[in-house]
């Protein structure tokens, strides 16, 4: 990781104004409600089939498990974004396709809406089979077509939170069930991707940023309230890493002792590693001094040239500090990506990896992992979360967790976007995670 084979690239000026030209509704001429009506009828019906798609390789009992209290299984999540659109669209119009008790068993988190099933347990509820939790799926995406000429501006805006809210459960599918089916020993696989990876290191370089205020956040289209409000903030020089760090790279912190070094390591970070034996990524297997990892197509040896995947904040601040880097804010990674395209590796359910290094697609700053920042998750000034129920979306849940940008192989293509927030527990290491390294200019 020195920076005499690092080539440098030229300043990227400041942004001032370009994020906000691109977010105010002035400048985009605005779809009337049929327009907007008929385009998320599409996207309603385009999202229900892809759920139903990452489950065709999935058995009913595959359906069942849950590997952790932070996991559900599948058909619960199945389940719940049935349950979103019925307890937001048709309960209130006497239009419910619910049956008795599924407005406690599916419910997560809205105190609002009513208590909850315990969220540990999800992986006891055998009843309603899977069998009659997509006779749920059908009869509310009967019920709501037929109703669907009739809705409301204010019930069209709830079913587009809807159907993101059902794409970042699609993402939650797959990360889970990996989760729950890397702890059976016969390593089972869902797809056959074909292993392209080389041994070669692919080169480094960094993008300059010049100091100077920017806008973020967003004030138009579709976004979390987690996104808003658009507000200015002073950014310093940076740079940043034209792609994420590989496994080759990750190997050679672990060779040099990462994990055993108290130096590179936050305090908590390194009472997490001692009580929990941390030695390597999750997923990671020593088999006869050679690093293997289990993947959605089996049982395969670490590929260098990947991006190093499935890492907590802890590790990937660890590593940042052995490299003699530091992780991005979320302003500056904001930054980089007002300057980039949103394609990238997303999910595609016959893949389900991160590409290696060599592929072009996996060194864009959006899609194959999603990247960790040094930026407690917390509201932006002005932040105030939206009326009733769903006003318990985000906003409840800003304390005790950190910032992650850029989506990843399990993030649904057209989900994700350059002021899009996720967020996670400091530990938390079975989403498709991994850093992009950052660095003062001066």
């Amino acid at each position: 990781m020195s920076d005499t084979a690092i080539p440098l690239q030229t300043f990227v000026p400041p942004t001032a104004g370009i994020h906000i030209a691109s977010n105010r509704s002035q400048n985009k001429a605005k779809p009337t409600t049929e327009e907007f009506a008929g385009r998320l009828r599409e996207q309603f019906q385009r999202t229900r089939k892809l759920s139903a798609r990452l489950t065709q390789k999935l058995s009913p009992e595959d359906q069942q498990l849950q590997s952790m209290p932070d996991a559900s299984p599948t058909k619960w999540h199945l389940a719940h974004t049935t349950w979103f659109f019925d307890t937001f669209i048709l309960l209130p119009r006497d239009a419910s396709v619910a049956k008795p008790g599924y407005e406690y068993l599916f419910n997560s988190y809205y105190n609002q809406v009513g208590p909850q099933f315990r969220r540990a347990q999800r992986g006891i509820l055998s009843r309603p089979s899977l069998d009659e939790i997509w006779d749920y799926r059908f009869a509310l995406e009967e019920k709501l077509i037929t109703l669907w000429d009739a809705l409301t501006p204010a019930e069209l805006q709830l079913i587009e939170l809807g159907i993101h809210h059902e794409q970042q459960h699609q993402e939650l599918i797959v990360t889970d069930i990996k989760h729950a089916l890397s702890f059976n020993p016969l390593y089972p696989k869902l797809v056959d991707f074909p292993d392209k990876s080389s041994s070669q290191k692919p080169e480094l370089h960094w993008r300059h940023f010049a100091p100077g205020e920017s806008w973020f956040g967003c004030d138009d289209g579709f976004h979390f309230d987690n996104e808003a409000p658009l507000h200015r903030a002073y950014v310093h020089a940076f740079r940043l890493a034209s792609r994420p760090v590989i496994n080759a790279e990750y190997l050679e912190f672990m060779a040099d002792g990462g994990y055993h070094d108290p130096r590179h390591w936050l305090s908590e970070g390194w009472a997490w590693v001692q009580e929990n034996h941390i030695e390597a990524p999750l997923y990671w297997i020593n088999q006869d001094g050679e690093w293997w990892t289990y993947t959605l197509a089996g049982l395969r040896p670490v590929a260098a040239g990947e991006p190093v995947c499935h890492i907590s904040y802890f590790e990937a601040s660890a590593f940042a500090s052995w490299a003699g880097k530091r992780l991005p804010t979320e302003y500056e990674w904001e930054l980089a990506a007002q300057f980039s395209d949103t394609q990238g590796n997303f999910l595609d359910p016959e893949i389900l990896h991160p590409h290696s290094a060599e592929n072009s697609q996996a060194n864009r700053i959006f899609g194959n992992v999603w990247q960790w920042t040094q930026s407690a998750y917390l509201p932006y000034p002005g932040y105030v979360p939206p009326a009733g129920a769903v006003g318990e979306y985000n906003g409840k849940f800003m304390v005790n967790q950190w910032v992650l940008r850029g989506g990843s192989c399990a993030t649904p293509p057209g989900h994700i976007r350059p002021s899009y927030r996720n967020f996670f527990p400091v530990g938390t290491r079975w989403q498709f995670s991994g850093v992009r390294l950052a660095d003062d200019f001066i």
